[in-house]
């Protein structure tokens, strides 16, 4: 039977009429989704992923006889922000091709009557999120909605399969997929991941089968440089975000049409947004500031500033860098170390966002030793070399909130649904018991919480159908679905009327009303605090603590850790490549005179005696999370030894034990600290797992619908939750150890809290290396950070300032 022949020449004169000229990946991926296939595609930030994926689909569409009716196209973005440039882009193709589709958005951020609008008649091409699709499928007639559904297209896929967000698109997938006869294809596109093969299987499940892998041969040209200080401090420390390098980036922002500025905190991003309207007052109404935290409208304002060039500078987090396609944007700006190679990657991606065209990135140091980690970046990325992420499996909650779902919308059946479940990636394991379990969960409340009707949600009709049928829970359930769980957060609007943005309920409830804040980039006194809403007024106060947020904090990726690793072997062998390394190398020989640089094989620790008492330092060289597991498993195997209490300190580079006892470093090395025996009960021993689990328990509980977080407006407070929470956590361990949810909660304490894998990685790693002890008579630049974050905790901003000043003049 011939080949059918492929015309793409309506997508190749569409590129003609841009004056642009299409790229072989472009060509093979619209070939490949022409001929049926689903796959990954693997491209370049800014080398044009969109069109190549998309032309794919208007090119069907072109070629169909018979133009089908409902939803086509299904385009999920991870980011509401990106959704909206996905969209644009698209509609023009469809336009300009005469294809006379509807693309529309579909997030939280979209108005109620236009959900209503497409309730009534469905676009042919959604762009949405993962939780705007399960909440299309708590809709009675879901069904409906996705039969007609030919294709998925996952953007971005990197940012979710590491998370529970990635679980959920898998189960929408399964779902959608089981609906017809004919399979839909499902595509997903990454710029940056190390795990191509697993990522593609996790995708596609079932039918990895059919899958095609496509790898962009572009080499996206980026230009990496080093915000160099002026001199390198030889006890450096960190904390002081950089802010001293401000007169530096202002040459850049005149140099350039548009910056975008990256830290890794939304606290980070206030702060350095405060900093610069104070000290650089001609760029007022030039420079904004971008994060999730803040009023849609003002986030909205903009991202349509920067589209149309009028912003010199914009302050962000990742609320920005990921896709945002803004043509003025060429230069970037990341704030300190980012702790992980894609992560820098796709944030420099946002300048010179076509294909073509240089990505130009400044790596502005917080301090001295961060300049090591710009010399690895610069080398991983170099050799294309980028993280893996990890896929979820089995998280019980999830599925449990999917079931309901299901129920609230239209309704399942046990068979077919436990078949469509199992054909994805993360429950392809799940055993008939654990699906039972489930079950029973959703319809009774399980063992220990069946006296409650109010977890009966589910009711199982006289046909074997599973449908919720109360209305309240029906509501209840379809306000609180996501699997984003952070902490209650507080409205903060003027008195007189106004929106500004959210706050962590924990920072309001520190302040007293009259006290003065800084958010959104203004001074703001607290006036009350009603119904979760913070009621404030413009104040003329200078000063004011800024809004600390618990999430965007991350420690370094193994892949940076082994950079790490060999770029200090280098220098203790006094190789010094490239400008950072150069840069600090004074202060490193201050740490090879004071003490000793690690080779890869060598394992250093430091004893120091202070007024404090004695301090032992070790640098596994592995990330602050790990350093926080292996401080705390010392600590107590050498307590199980003899009577002692220590302090405990860590950062990227290593962690501190600090005792007021008088002992030497030798009494305790023949204890075998890092020994892999028995090391989930030493664990669970020396760290309060119960109190970690009950933490890692709440969020769980919440996305599992054990806990309702109110109603809008009307917020639960989180003593309230935490509280709700603590005693059903209670209930089940005293009378049901066995539940699925707590073996959940215990399990992510294990593998996403102490990284279980990277740890034992970690510890053999470790055994095999030669243990150099050096003992100290004053700190070394690579003890000295890890003593300021242990002062951190006593004293305030002046006198810790004062204190490290101090040290540093004793020092020198």
């Amino acid at each position: 039977m011939p080949q059918k022949v492929i015309d793409l020449s309506p997508a190749e004169n569409w590129f003609q009429s841009k004056e642009w000229s299409a790229f072989p990946f472009q060509r093979k991926t619209w070939r490949a989704y022409l001929s049926g296939k689903s796959g990954l595609l693997n491209a370049p930030t800014g080398s044009g992923k969109t069109y190549a994926i998309w032309l794919g689909c208007v090119l069907e569409a072109l070629n169909d006889p018979k133009p089908a009716k409902g939803l086509q196209i299904i385009w999920v973005t991870p980011l509401r922000a990106l959704a909206k440039d996905i969209q644009a882009a698209m509609q023009e193709v469809s336009n300009d091709l005469q294809l006379g589709w509807n693309i529309a958005l579909r997030t939280g951020d979209t108005p109620q009557a236009e959900r209503q609008r497409q309730k009534k008649h469905m676009p042919e091409v959604m762009v949405t999120t993962p939780e705007s699709i399960h909440i299309l499928l708590a809709q009675k007639d879901a069904v409906k909605t996705f039969s007609s559904v030919k294709a998925v297209i996952v953007d971005e896929w990197h940012e979710l399969i590491g998370g529970k967000r990635g679980v959920q698109m898998e189960l929408a997938l399964a779902y959608m997929r089981h609906l017809k006869d004919q399979p839909i294809k499902t595509w997903a596109i990454s710029a940056t991941i190390g795990n191509l093969e697993e990522a593609a299987k996790v995708l596609l499940g079932e039918q990895y089968e059919t899958c095609e892998t496509i790898r962009a041969n572009v080499d996206k040209k980026i230009e990496i440089e080093s915000i160099l200080p002026e001199s390198v401090k030889t006890l450096p420390w960190s904390g002081h975000l950089g802010i001293h390098l401000l007169p530096r980036i202002v040459p850049i922002l005149e140099d350039h049409t548009s910056t975008l500025m990256f830290t890794n905190v939304r606290s980070q991003t206030e702060i350095w947004y405060q900093k610069m309207m104070m000290q650089l007052p001609q760029y007022a109404g030039l420079v904004a500031m971008h994060h999730g935290s803040l009023d849609l409208g003002v986030r909205q304002w903009v991202e349509d500033r920067l589209h149309t060039g009028k912003l010199k500078c914009v302050v962000c987090t990742s609320s920005l860098d990921l896709g945002v396609d803004f043509r003025s944007v060429d230069m970037v700006i990341q704030v300190g170390g980012p702790k992980g190679v894609a992560r820098f990657f796709q944030r420099a991606g946002r300048s010179g966002h076509r294909p073509g065209a240089t990505s130009k990135v400044y790596f502005l140091p917080t301090h001295s030793l961060e300049l090591i980690e710009a010399a690895v970046l610069k080398e991983t990325i170099d050799k294309k070399q980028f993280e893996s992420r990890i896929p979820l499996t089995k998280c019980y909650d999830v599925l449990i909130q999917y079931l309901v779902t299901l129920a609230v919308g239209p309704g399942f059946y046990e068979k077919e649904t436990f078949k469509q479940v199992k054909s994805s990636h993360a429950y392809q394991d799940l055993t008939l018991a654990e699906w039972q379990w489930c079950l029973e969960f959703i319809t009774t409340g399980g063992s220990t919480l069946s006296a409650y009707d109010e977890y009966a949600k589910v009711e199982i009709e006289a046909d074997g159908k599973y449908k919720v049928n109360n209305r309240r829970i029906a509501m209840r359930h379809r306000m609180s679905m996501g699997t984003i769980v952070s902490d209650p957060m507080v409205k903060v609007k003027y008195q007189t009327g106004g929106y500004i943005g959210t706050v962590e309920e924990i920072f309001i409830a520190g302040l007293k009303p009259g006290q003065t804040f800084w958010f959104a980039g203004r001074s703001l006194e607290l006036i009350r605090v009603k119904d979760m809403t913070a009621q404030v007024r413009k104040s003329k106060k200078k000063t004011g603590p800024i809004p600390r947020w618990g999430g965007g904090k991350a420690s370094f990726t193994s892949l940076l850790s082994h950079g790490l690793r060999v770029k200090l072997e280098d220098a203790s062998k006094g190789v010094y490549k490239g400008p950072e390394m150069k840069a600090i190398k004074p202060l490193l020989e201050k740490q090879r005179e004071l003490s000793a640089l690690p080779k890869s094989d060598q394992l250093l620790i430091e004893q120091l005696r202070s007024d404090e008492g004695t301090h032992f330092f070790i640098y596994p060289l592995e990330g602050k999370y790990i350093h926080e597991v292996l401080a705390a498993l010392c600590a107590y195997r050498i307590s199980v030894s003899q009577p002692i209490t220590f302090s405990i300190a860590s950062n990227d580079y290593g962690f501190e034990l600090l005792t007021d006892q008088e002992i030497e470093i030798e009494d305790f090395l023949e204890l075998d600290l890092f020994s892999e025996e028995n090391l989930l009960e030493d664990i669970y021993a020396s760290i309060n797992n119960t109190e970690m689990a009950k933490r890692k328990f709440r969020d769980i509980a919440t996305i599992a619908g054990l806990i309702f977080q109110g109603y809008p407006g009307k917020g639960i407070t989180n003593k309230h939750l935490q509280a709700s929470s603590s005693m059903i956590f209670k209930v089940f361990e005293d009378y049901d150890p066995d539940n699925l949810l707590m073996k959940q909660a215990n399990e992510e304490v294990l593998s996403l809290q102490f990284e279980k894998s990277r740890l034992n990685e970690s510890l053999a790693r470790i055994n095999q290396q030669e243990i150099v002890v050096k003992k100290l008579l004053k700190p070394t630049p690579l003890c000295f950070p890890i003593m300021v974050d242990r002062f951190r905790e006593r004293y305030t901003s002046e006198k810790l300032s004062d204190q490290i000043e101090k040290m540093q003049i004793e020092f020198d």
